[in-house]
């Protein structure tokens, strides 16, 4: 029985956040929540992007769509996909748009979370409380602004971060500066620089290993193969996890890695100019920082309006970007693709014992948590796409293993039979040190990057296993790892069930045993 008193806060309405709400809906029927999201509109807006694993298989289990038409989504398709499920759950009247959570505290005397939202719009701030705070912000949430650059605030054209596109910008006839290279930048430079009249320059401090990703359209046939055979799209779906999963499973030889590098830098001189190739090669082994897809970046580099710029930054002038070698390239406008402020927990939250979330991450040497999603003292409060959960899988199916561990957690809290669960701080310091040994053994700390503290500290994204283990260890929770507050009667719950279950198999193997021990004395000729 659900108490209706009792209320759960989603921080985030991305497909994290979206996932979790419509469980909470379909699988524990349970209405009182409210998804906190700073945007406009559920998902994403990042122009130029698409889902860097099939589509398939970045959809939800429980909502498989037969007629996507490529084999990698893009993003206003993507999105659109969203809305639907979000309406179709009746998801909108839940959510708090262009609301930014700011604080949750926990209130160990009424074992529940006072919450600080402000409104993005008009600045005023509102309160609430909430049993459960269910964090889907993810990894990629604060967009990093490049400050160390001297002059960034000097800038007296139209700046901002890929993240955060301006829907009403138009770059026609403009001078753009694109300064970074990874996943976003690759992303979205083809369109931007498919307009003659836009000149783009790409500062490019870093080179990155690109590989291959074509987008292949799936025919009216196999959409409707998808869409009328039983099990087929669950067939592709689960050929897709085995494809990306199983290296993860075998590790690689050192010649078969070795091959692959050839393969990758073969790839990418044939796609890039010829002035380039002298810098296009990174010197750091494919796998440290996340490979590429290319999705057109090496192909449109022929451009004549693109150029790419290697001699780094020396500062930001009001009209433009000077560079290491002392050249003033004048802009109209500077796009920030320089990645997202990782190892540091986007809000405030404070547990119990004045506990907080960074506070956690700042004394274990950046993000941590338990398989990803419990943390230490601070109660009844779980993370989605968490630290060390990034697989070369679905992020959505890893979310959607965790919000399947979530609820069988937060069951208990909002049918009233226990006020709360907090991890408790050893079995975390035991699964992480296993994560960390793992991961000094891996390609990961083989170079600066992004998902490490400082660049060159912790790593703290990727999970260094299969995707299949995974969804073993959290299959189940194990209670002996959490401490339960108030769960009194919800323990003489599970010891009353588990003494009934051992009377049935009695039961059962009384009635049987005549015929198991006759069995046994029989000879067979």
């Amino acid at each position: 029985m659900i108490d209706l008193q009792r209320r759960v806060a989603i921080i985030g309405a991305g497909v994290g956040g979206l996932s979790q709400a419509i469980a909470l809906k379909t699988k524990l029927g349970f209405h009182n929540f409210t998804i906190f999201e700073k945007a406009s509109e559920v998902g994403g807006v990042w122009r130029g992007c698409s889902s860097d694993v099939q589509i398939h298989w970045y959809s939800l289990s429980s909502d498989l769509y037969p007629y996507w038409n490529k084999s990698h989504g893009l993003q206003p398709e993507i999105q659109a996909y969203w809305i639907d499920l979000s309406k179709k759950y009746n998801l909108y009247p839940h959510i708090a748009f262009n609301t930014k959570v700011l604080s949750a505290e926990w209130d160990d005397a009424k074992q529940q979370y006072i919450i600080v939202a402000e409104d993005v719009l008009s600045g005023k701030r509102i309160s609430s409380v909430a049993h459960v705070v269910i964090s889907a912000v993810g990894n990629l949430e604060a967009p990093r602004i490049p400050y160390e650059i001297p002059g960034v605030g000097k800038f007296q054209g139209v700046s901002f971060h890929s993240a955060q596109w301006p829907g009403s910008i138009d770059l026609r006839n403009k001078r753009v500066a694109v300064i970074g290279n990874a996943s976003s930048g690759a992303q979205f430079v083809p369109s931007v620089s498919e307009d003659p009249s836009v000149k783009v320059v790409n500062f490019i401090r870093t080179p990155t290993w690109f590989n291959s990703r074509p987008h292949i359209p799936y025919s009216d046939t196999e959409k409707w193969i998808f869409a009328n055979i039983p099990l087929a799209m669950r067939l592709h779906r689960a050929w897709i996890m085995f494809w990306f999963d199983f290296p993860s499973l075998v590790r690689p030889s050192d010649k078969t890695l070795k091959k692959r590098r050839e393969a990758m830098t073969k790839y990418i001189l044939d796609k890039a100019p010829s002035r380039y190739h002298d810098r296009m090669i990174p010197d750091y082994p494919p796998g440290c920082k996340r490979t590429v897809a290319n999705n057109g970046f090496l192909d449109v580099l022929h451009r004549p309006n693109l150029t790419l710029n290697f001699d780094g930054i020396n500062n930001i002038a009001e009209n433009g970007i000077i560079t290491k070698t002392g050249e003033m390239l004048p802009f109209d406008v500077i796009v920030y693709a320089t990645g997202f402020i990782g190892d540091r927990y986007p809000m405030h939250v404070r547990g119990s014992n004045g506990a907080t979330v960074q506070g956690y991450y700042d004394a274990h040497g950046g993000p941590t948590a338990y398989l990803g999603t419990s943390v230490p003292d601070i109660p009844n409060f779980y993370l989605l796409a968490g630290p060390n959960t990034v697989t070369p899988t679905s992020s959505l199916f890893v979310e959607e293993v965790q919000i399947g561990y979530i609820l069988q957690l937060i069951e208990p809290v909002l049918s009233g039979s226990v006020s709360s669960f907090t991890v408790k701080a050893s079995p975390t310091d035991a699964y992480n040190a296993k994560v960390q040994e793992r991961m000094s053994r891996s390609v990961f700390v083989q170079c600066y990057s992004w998902a490490r503290t400082n660049g060159t500290g912790k790593v703290f994204i990727p999970f260094p296993w299969a995707v299949t283990l995974w969804w073993w260890w959290l299959r189940k929770p194990n209670q002996d790892h959490y401490v339960a507050v108030g769960a009194e009667k919800w323990v003489w719950a599970k010891r009353r069930k588990a003494v009934k279950n051992s009377l049935k198999c009695a039961a059962v193997l009384t009635l049987l045993w005549p015929y198991i021990s006759g069995s046994a004395q029989m000879t067979w000729w």
